[in-house]
């Protein structure tokens, strides 16, 4: 008899994972002028003993004004490349985990306050504010500052930041790339027709809406070493009538498959404050099946995934290749472990937590070995 599909070991391009369980993406606020600090430190340090197969780092910056917030992570510099390479040798000096890197621009969604302080939009006059660019000047929110249309040096200037950023994440060791095309920040604005208002030829038609991330991605493919994974995560819908849907994102995934993209992560909304997303558990994952039969590619589901055995079935019954948890392992940083617990499979757990398993369960947790 077969073990649980969960636990199955699985390749993204070359990379091979030792589950299907990734950490998604998750931003701290918690950055100095783009520099990651001790709570980045902490918090990576803890998820990658979680026995996951994938760690990823929070949306990184790739300029200064594609931080969500003034403390957002950052790699657009020598000084913010040393800072995050800082954190990573602590977290590697005691994990093997393979680790991934967000790269993004957050776009007219940029210039905010961190979430606990409300998270609303910053003039650019004001402290910690800065003047917000996308692809057309239409605000994010009614009343609140509009950006600034960016012109053709604008978008060079904006491709040339994401191949640096992804040189600076390869000399720092980092085994994969997901660029950031979802949740209404820059790449996603240009692909939907609701933030994307061009008249050139990045606007209009669902081809020229897709030039500028695939530009992108073929531009960061051919910057980063070509056995190391690079990946994007989209938005699959705009949940707003009118909007970037499911059928636009298949047509995408079939582009970005075309050019060598190891795995797409599939979320959705983020774009608009009129979306109606119908919240519940697994709600995206119709979404991930979707781009899942029209691409051969790895299909990443993510969204309300909470519960074991719901993990279990996206994978065994072929919804998804993957599953991404974010909260949820913020919540429990040890989900991967009780995870394979409760489905009879074993993880990897480093030596110095090994007592701590309940008796029954100690035979399904492996040590790493020397």
């Amino acid at each position: 008899m077969s073990g649980p599909k969960l636990f199955e070991p699985f390749p993204v391009g070359d990379l091979q994972l030792d589950n299907r369980i990734v950490i998604a993406p998750m931003c701290q606020y918690s950055a100095v002028d783009g520099e990651m600090t001790d709570w980045h430190l902490i918090h990576l340090g803890q998820l990658a003993l979680s026995g996951a197969a994938l760690l990823t780092i929070e949306a990184s910056a790739v300029l200064p004004e594609g931080r969500i917030s003034h403390a957002d992570v950052g790699l657009w510099d020598d000084r913010t490349e040393a800072a995050m390479k800082r954190v990573l040798d602590g977290v590697r000096a005691h994990s093997d985990m393979p680790i991934a890197i967000q790269l993004g621009h957050a776009g007219r969604k940029a210039s905010t306050h961190v979430p606990w302080k409300g998270g609303a939009q910053i003039a650019p006059d004001a402290e910690n504010g800065w003047q917000t660019v996308a692809p057309s000047a239409l605000p994010f929110t009614p009343g609140t500052h509009a950006p600034t249309a960016l012109d053709k040096a604008g978008i060079d200037r904006l491709r040339d930041a994401f191949v640096a950023a992804a040189r600076r994440a390869d000399n720092l060791g980092i085994d994969a790339i997901q660029l950031h095309g979802a949740h209404g920040y820059l790449l996603h604005q240009f692909l939907s027709p609701l933030s994307n208002r061009r008249d050139d030829d990045y606007g209009g038609s669902l081809e020229n809406r897709m030039r500028l991330p695939l530009e992108i991605f073929d531009a960061v493919r051919a910057a980063f070493p070509a056995h190391k994974p690079v990946t994007m995560r989209v938005s699959g819908t705009d949940w707003v009538e009118g909007g970037w849907d499911i059928e636009q994102t298949i047509v995408f995934a079939k582009a970005l498959e075309a050019r060598s993209c190891a795995a797409i992560h599939v979320s959705s909304g983020g774009l608009d404050p009129q979306q109606d997303i119908p919240v519940g558990p697994s709600y995206q994952v119709p979404l991930a099946r979707a781009v899942k039969q029209a691409v051969a590619i790895p299909v990443i589901a993510v969204g309300l995934i909470t519960d074991y055995e719901q993990a279990e079935a996206i994978i065994g019954t072929g919804d998804a290749d993957l599953i991404a948890i974010a909260r949820t392992i913020l919540y429990d940083p040890r989900w991967p472990w009780h995870a394979a617990a409760h489905l009879g499979a074993s993880v990897k757990a480093a030596p110095q937590y090994l007592r701590c398993q309940p008796r029954q369960y100690r035979h399904l947790f492996d040590a790493p070995k020397d």
